[in-house]
């Protein structure tokens, strides 16, 4: 596997640990709809939350929650919309993004952005 997938394998893995620890129920991840993959999808109390897992090994270039793309922003939306469909959710929903930094070997600095962004605006 390629050194950058590897990365973000792992950090999808940080992030859903931290979720659970911040007691969120994980409800799926790597849930695909058409072109988008939503990275996690998880319950906070009554609120269903899509979140966008980023992780870098360095931060030369920005943080890694600089790299949601509206683009991407916007796929994410339309998956959202998929998910609620198929599931009958009719309760609000967030959008989150986790921002994993890789700080040296085996130690990570993990950020949870509650409403991380707005589809639509």
């Amino acid at each position: 596997m390629a050194k950058h997938l590897e990365t973000g394998k792992l950090g999808e893995e940080i992030a859903v640990a931290h979720l659970r620890q911040q007691g969120f129920e994980i409800l799926e991840t790597n849930w695909r709809y058409r072109r988008c993959e939503v990275d996690i999808i998880a319950k906070e109390g009554n609120l269903m939350v899509f979140v966008e897992v980023k992780t870098r090994s360095y931060d030369y270039f920005g943080r890694p929650e600089e790299f949601v793309s509206p683009a991407q922003e916007r796929r994410l939306a339309q998956a959202a919309a998929a998910f609620m469909e198929k599931t009958g959710h009719e309760w609000a929903i967030r959008f989150d993004v986790i921002a994993v930094l890789k700080k040296k070997e085996g130690d990570f600095e993990v950020e949870l952005i509650r409403d991380a962004f707005f589809p639509g605006l």
